[in-house]
């Protein structure tokens, strides 16, 4: 058998113990906050039916689902009849895949966390208490682009409530994510718009009923600008009155604060009643954050638009401020998500931390603490049989009071020993040799500092502990 070349998927990574670590100092803190707030944590399968997934999150989102095919012969019993087929210029007839995927994949792997917990509700609404607040940190798969800061394979840490309409929900969401980046270290800038505004907007330009493609371009607004925006409506066979009128609308709110962006652009969709709405509820949030000395900065965005399908309200997006990589936290408002699934009028309303995006923005900041990569607090040097014998009471009695600690497996060089706990950032090393076996001691070195001590048990262990 000739020899493979190791790879993974494009898009997916490897994850060393060091990463690993900064990746659980990110999930433990975001994780205590959720508790802080009161949430509940669930999980959900990572794939799920297909029929749950498709046409959640628009065409674009549907063609980026990971489909799972059937077991075993998945063409089996499938009658070309079923499905049309469709030429091509090389004159070879393909099946139409999007007719064929519903007789050969039954399942995807989840997209986001949203639905499946709208899904979950739905099927054990009887089980919870309503209004339900959960947290879920699991990962998702999108068969996107691999490039920075957008992967195939990452970890979603989403927080919702559902059952409640009140906009204190949304304050509180904010108030999670100012937290959660005040314990992280990052500086951040939250951006708040409601679909209720941009369909005002939308009404007042004649468009309603292309709501869909004009939200789908808003939403590259922050990578195409407003002439690629502009482009996109265009070729969406949208009217070039239409198009120049709303960003005539749009762009009058620059270089003005949050109270007179709202101002001005009652004065443009205030005659619409769904627009107005949507005002009135911004206004309510900012007037109640106001008070709150959230230390991020917030900003009212009327171009924000958040793609997805299922928001109905609030939209919010954070954006990390020294690092250029796109939202490290966004949601909103879903009015109706569960009614998909036969619960109807259930309102939520939900966030997701992007701990991926997160975690690039830390490490090239610099930002995670200096001694987080030692999972081993002690490393016990090894002089021989003897030795061995000795330190592996006292291991046991550290690791009893919840001390990690370890021994080299091997009575090498001290060099290679030290050089051991220096790769894995062991911060202390013990020395048991003759001497101190006779008098009952233990010398603790301190790896950063250089300095040796004799101590006792007892002394040891609190130090380490301290």
């Amino acid at each position: 058998m000739s020899l493979q070349k190791p790879s993974i998927p494009k898009g997916t990574r490897d994850f060393s113990p060091l990463e690993m670590v900064r990746r659980n100092y990110i999930f433990d803190t975001i994780r205590k906050v959720f508790q802080l707030f009161g949430y509940q944590p669930i999980e959900t399968p990572a794939m799920e039916n297909l029929s749950t997934l498709l046409g959640k999150y628009g065409e674009e989102g549907d063609k980026l689902l990971f489909k799972i095919l059937n077991s075993g012969d998945f063409l089996e019993g499938v009658e070309s009849t079923k499905y049309e087929v469709r030429s091509t210029n090389n004159k070879k007839d393909f099946p139409d895949y999007k007719k064929l995927t519903p007789f050969i994949a039954e399942k995807g792997l989840r997209y986001d966390l949203t639905v499946p917990f709208a899904r979950f509700v739905v099927q054990h609404q009887n089980e919870i208490t309503f209004p339900f607040k959960r947290y879920q940190i699991q990962p998702v798969w999108r068969a996107d682009r691999p490039q920075k800061g957008r992967y195939r394979e990452f970890f979603q840490c989403d927080v919702d409530v559902i059952g409640s309409d009140s906009l204190l929900n949304e304050v509180e969401l904010i108030q999670i994510i100012d937290a959660v980046f005040s314990c992280l270290g990052m500086k951040v800038e939250i951006l708040l718009n409601n679909r209720k505004i941009l369909a005002g907007i939308i009404e007042a330009i004649n468009q309603t009923n292309n709501f869909t493609k004009v939200i789908s371009a808003l939403d590259k607004f922050d990578k195409k600008r407003k002439a690629g925006v502009i482009e996109e409506l265009l070729n969406f066979g949208i009217e070039q009155r239409s198009v120049y009128k709303l960003f005539d609308i749009l762009m009058q709110v620059e270089n003005n604060d949050n109270s007179e962006r709202l101002n001005l652009l009652d004065g443009s969709v205030g005659t619409k009643e769904e627009g107005h709405s949507g005002i009135l509820e911004l206004k309510k949030i900012f007037s109640y954050v106001e008070d709150l000395k959230v230390k991020a900065k917030i900003l009212f965005d009327p171009t924000l638009a958040r793609g997805l399908n299922y928001y109905t309200g609030t939209i919010i997006e954070v954006k990390a401020l020294d690092v250029p990589i796109g939202s490290v936290c966004g949601g909103g408002r879903y009015d109706d998500l569960t009614g998909i699934f036969g619960l109807k009028g259930v309102s939520g309303v939900g966030i997701s931390f992007g701990a991926d995006r997160i975690y690039d923005v830390m490490n090239e900041l610099d930002l995670f603490p200096e001694m987080i990569g030692a999972t081993t607090k002690v490393l016990f040097v090894n002089f021989g049989a003897e030795e061995e014998k000795y330190c592996l009471s006292i291991l046991s009695g550290l690791r009893e009071s919840g001390i990690p600690a370890e021994i080299f497996p091997e009575a090498v060089k001290l060099k290679k020993q030290l050089d051991y706990a220096n790769r894995k950032n062991i911060p202390f090393v013990v020395l048991v040799g003759e001497n101190e076996m006779k008098e009952g001691m233990l010398t603790l070195k301190d790896m950063q500092t250089g300095e040796q001590k004799t101590v006792t048990w007892e002394q040891l262990k609190e130090k380490l502990m301290s």
